[in-house]
């Protein structure tokens, strides 16, 4: 992943206590990471780190819109997306980011990126299945919706047995 300079957080200089640090993601931030899922995206991330003799604890909240096609109908819609992550800072010999919610810093590190912790936080917000709200409460008027109910399979295509009679007549060739 590319270093992003605007998102890394200088924390050598600061007193022990909380810090809050504010980061505004928009299309350049997944432009830069090459990622292509979203059409645009609107977001605010607040990082209040809390500054401690030893270690950091860091609290990420994110608040905003992230515009997406809908699984359903392609249709393009706004999803309103707010997450919360806690992550604990540690210092020790070498770079470690193995943990989900565990970093540790090299000793006389003063700074570290947070731009992988935002991608996470904004993509994993996001719902597997992607509906437009329309589709869910029927206000929606598309054309693929009408295609798609037109093609829905029909009861009275099923015999008074219950089951359909393609299915019967490939029965009669296991015989």
């Amino acid at each position: 992943m590319e270093r992003l300079t605007e998102f890394e957080v200088k924390f050598s200089g600061l007193k022990e206590g909380i810090h809050r640090f504010e980061f505004s993601v928009t299309d350049k931030f997944f432009e830069e990471l090459e990622y292509k899922e979203f059409n645009s995206v609107q977001a605010t991330v607040v990082l209040d780190l809390h500054k401690k003799a030893t270690l950091m604890e860091a609290h990420y909240s994110m608040q905003g819109t992230v515009n997406l096609h809908c699984d359903l109908t392609n249709e393009p819609f706004d999803l309103e997306v707010s997450h919360d992550f806690d992550l604990v800072i540690k210092f020790g010999p070498d770079f470690s980011d193995d943990h989900e919610d565990l970093m540790v810093l090299p000793h006389g590190a003063h700074s570290f990126d947070a731009s992988q912790h935002i991608y996470e936080l904004l993509v994993l917000s996001i719902p597997q299945k992607r509906v437009h709200p329309g589709v869910e409460d029927g206000t929606l008027d598309s054309d693929i919706l009408h295609r798609l109910e037109e093609l829905r399979p029909s009861e009275d295509k099923t015999s008074q047995s219950g089951t359909d009679p393609r299915w019967d007549a490939l029965k009669k060739l296991k015989e």
